[in-house]
């Protein structure tokens, strides 16, 4: 077994520090960004506990032949996955390849566990309703009893924690008994009398329009659309617009895009070496083209002026993937 510790003062870099994962992370507060990622993978699964100072969007596309779990062991009111809102009592879901938009609150601290899909498949075999339970898997937004789901992060973050210490970790034999042990945790939980096995959580109205919302951002990069845009091209009011962004994203339509974008003008900048690409560039690349009112703006969300971010000269770097989006 991989075992990682790491604390980062830079968005970009924690996202490309997730081992195994396609995605970006965009910070929507403002401040200096602050986070720790502690990681333990092995040859068929990966289990990585991350804690976030800002609110965040990640967007991105799970594991290829993966089932994912996301337990929150802390956070600051509701948040919202896949469209589906959710909180402290729940248990999120993702399967390997899917298109995934995660909107996290402030300090949030989540543990993630990947397994193999298809070994996962075979354990859920051999319990007494495997149907019910396969049904369950495709569910983002699984509710759990909070007593449960206590018990089981208690159980999780012991496993977690004595693997990080563990003198052995590299032992085969070690690592096949976390797994099994981490395996039957789920199963266990999933099985649970508490765990409804007939919910629905659909995606709401409001996840909607702010998803696509997003995804124009980025697919149009060059050329942000405006609430007018969103508007026209989704067909709803502009009350509709900003009561969406309100409810899910907690800010304004107007400051949302404009987040995403100076995010994007970061990874740039983060990910290229100062004599490949200058900071006007970067910036026109995503739509800010007075020079002044960008640096107010990347200063005002991160807390530093672009001159000030660092480049990847002297540090490892890693190529920006932006998931292919539908239409």
């Amino acid at each position: 077994m991989n075992v990682e510790a790491n604390q980062f003062g830079d968005i970009y870099l924690h996202a490309t520090s997730v081992r195994e994962w396609s995605q970006t992370y965009s910070q929507l507060t403002r401040g200096s960004f602050e986070s720790s990622l502690l990681q333990v993978r092995g040859r068929r699964f990966q289990m990585f506990r991350e804690t976030i100072n800002q609110r965040v969007v990640q967007h991105g596309e799970a594991p290829e032949g993966k089932i994912c779990f996301g337990v929150p062991l802390a956070a600051s009111g509701a948040f919202r996955t896949q469209g589906r809102e959710a909180d402290e009592c729940t248990v999120l879901l993702l399967q390997g390849g899917e298109e995934f938009l995660f909107h996290m609150p402030k300090g949030m601290d989540l543990l993630g566990i990947n397994f193999d899909r298809r070994l996962f498949e075979q354990a859920i075999a051999a319990t007494p309703h495997p149907e019910e339970l396969i049904a369950l898997l495709r569910q983002a937004v699984v509710q759990i009893t909070p007593a449960r789901l206590a018990e089981s992060r208690r159980r999780l973050l012991g496993l977690f924690d004595r693997t990080l210490l563990a003198a052995d970790a590299g032992n085969p034999e070690t690592e096949c008994r976390l797994e099994e042990a981490l395996m039957a945790e789920f199963i266990a939980l999933l099985t649970d009398p508490g765990c409804d096995k007939h919910q629905r959580h659909g995606s709401s109205p409001g996840s909607y329009i702010v998803e696509k919302c997003h995804r124009l951002t980025v697919d149009q990069r060059h050329s942000p659309p405006s609430v007018i845009d969103i508007c026209q091209r989704l067909r709803v009011s502009r009350r509709s617009v900003q009561n969406s962004f309100r409810d899910v994203t907690g800010t304004t339509p107007i400051d949302y895009i404009r987040c995403i974008r100076l995010n994007g003008a970061r990874r740039e900048l983060v990910s290229t070496r100062a004599g490949e690409l200058n900071i006007g560039d970067a910036a026109a690349r995503w739509g800010f083209f007075h020079l002044s009112h960008f640096a107010a703006d990347y200063q005002e969300l991160f807390g530093e002026l672009p001159s000030q971010t660092l480049r990847s000269d002297g540090i490892s770097s890693r190529p920006i993937v932006y998931p292919t989006t539908a239409t």
